[in-house]
């Protein structure tokens, strides 16, 4: 669901800083500039002819091993997900970045630096509303042995959690962390921790011309016995600075995401893969909101009669068992009612001498009320909401003919591909059952 909770926000004034790249060993000089309302954060060549620029956005993530690099035509700036998890936990939205180099500086192999040089300049709100995401279900990545789950949470912004595990011969321990991501969090906790490597994979990367100007020094190096020539500033800093990346890479979303995401073994490759289905959900909820809504066959009094209920509805007899629906809020209420016939057909073996509403079918009439419910929320055009769980139910008293069921249906949830509501059937002033039902939005029939 997308939503604004917040102003968008960019630097007071121009920041700079200076470094040594840690893969391509260039001296790079960037500045930083206050940029307006809606523009994101752009990188702009400086070193290059005509300046080229590239947006830091998912669609321009290209691959490149064990860093997040962005491209547009001859604009390639590597190694961006440590400024833009300072950017993006500090809440800087809006920043163009002038740049001499292919890579961002590596500086002490963290954000530290970056969150210092904002907090010098300055962060101003600008006149404009902050975009984010809610998450209304759960997104899965998994690559391997990697797993990124990012869920529905009750509270209200970012929590991410990481699961460290490289193996029990490894010198890096498993570690395990969580963080509800606020600036001042990012800030104290997150953004000081540092880029870690084993030894052998540092010794494999200077053998190709990696790395060459970068020493123990400047990232967090493992060897057998542990760190070598550092120290760590925290016992868990290898799995904060999965947090760092993963606060950088979430920020190619280009708006704030409010969630619980929780990581094991993931890296920078992970978080593109959910970072881009989260964009195709965004996408495709935007597209829905913008398509035209079916108005619903709404009499003058403001029910559906039968023939409404058959516009709505794929259901024909002897599977219909909605008679006629009194109340419509839309997206929120229905209240329908289902008149119970001794010329039922069920009733012929259900039972013979002692007739019964099989409840099963009690829980279809509930269901189809909450199938006009669902057509009142979302475009109804082409769709047919199909039961996905039941969950709940209680069968209070027996349904005889000669009863009218009253079905009162109230939203708990309802999105163009799934919903979930609460139900319940009285007969005069008695329940006769109750349960929860969840759907799926299917492609309706043809024949509907």
């Amino acid at each position: 669901m997308l939503v604004s909770k917040r102003p968008q926000r960019t630097l007071a004034r121009e920041a700079t800083v200076d470094g040594v790249g840690f893969f391509h060993g260039s001296d790079v000089h960037m500045r930083f500039f206050p940029a307006e309302p809606d523009t994101g954060v752009r990188f702009i060549r400086s070193d290059l002819p005509d300046r080229p620029s590239v947006a830091a956005r998912i669609d321009r993530v290209v691959p490149t091993q064990r860093r997040t690099a962005v491209q547009d035509g001859s604009a390639r700036v590597e190694m961006i997900e440590h400024v833009m998890a300072a950017l993006a936990g500090m809440q800087v939205d809006n920043c163009t970045i002038e740049i001499d180099a292919p890579e961002c500086p590596g500086l002490d192999g963290s954000s530290r630096a970056y969150v210092e040089m904002f907090d010098a300049a300055g962060v101003v709100e600008q006149d404009r509303p902050r975009k984010g995401l809610v998450l209304d279900r759960s997104f899965v990545v998994r690559e391997g042995d990697a797993v990124l789950a990012a869920h529905p949470s009750a509270a209200d912004g970012l929590t991410l959690s990481y699961h460290l595990d490289y193996g029990q011969a490894s010198p890096i321990g498993n570690q395990g962390v969580l963080f509800s991501m606020t600036p001042e969090t990012f800030r104290d906790q997150v953004s000081a921790c540092r880029t870690f490597l084993l030894e052998k994979e540092a010794q494999a990367l200077r053998s190709m011309g990696i790395g060459l100007r970068t020493t123990e020094a400047d990232v967090l190096l493992f060897g057998d016995s542990g760190v070598v020539g550092n120290s760590l500033r925290f016992p868990d800093e290898c799995a904060r600075h999965k947090v760092l990346d993963m606060v950088g890479d979430f920020a190619l979303l280009g708006m704030d995401l409010h969630g619980f995401v929780v990581a094991h073994r993931s890296g920078h490759h992970t978080n593109a893969s959910l970072v881009r289905k989260l964009i195709h959900a965004a996408e495709r909820e935007i597209e829905e909101s913008a398509r035209p809504r079916q108005p619903l066959p709404l009499r003058v009094d403001g029910t559906i009669d039968v023939a409404g209920i058959l516009d709505i509805l794929p259901h024909r007899y002897p599977m219909l068992l909605l008679d006629r629906v009194l109340e419509v809020h839309e997206g929120r209420r229905v209240v329908g009612i289902k008149n119970v016939s001794a010329n039922e057909p069920f009733f012929q073996g259900h039972w013979p001498g002692r007739p019964i509403m099989p409840g099963v079918l009690i829980i279809e009439s509930m269901a189809q009320a909450a199938g006009v419910l669902i057509a009142s929320g979302v475009n109804r055009s082409g769709k047919a909401a199909v039961i996905a769980s039941i969950d709940n139910v209680k069968l209070r008293r027996p349904v005889v003919p000669g009863d009218q069921l009253r079905i009162e249906v109230d939203a708990v949830k309802i999105k163009p591909a799934y919903a979930s509501v609460t139900a319940v059937a009285r007969v005069d002033d008695a329940v006769a059952a109750e349960a929860r039902i969840r759907f799926v939005l299917i492609e309706a029939p043809a024949a509907a």
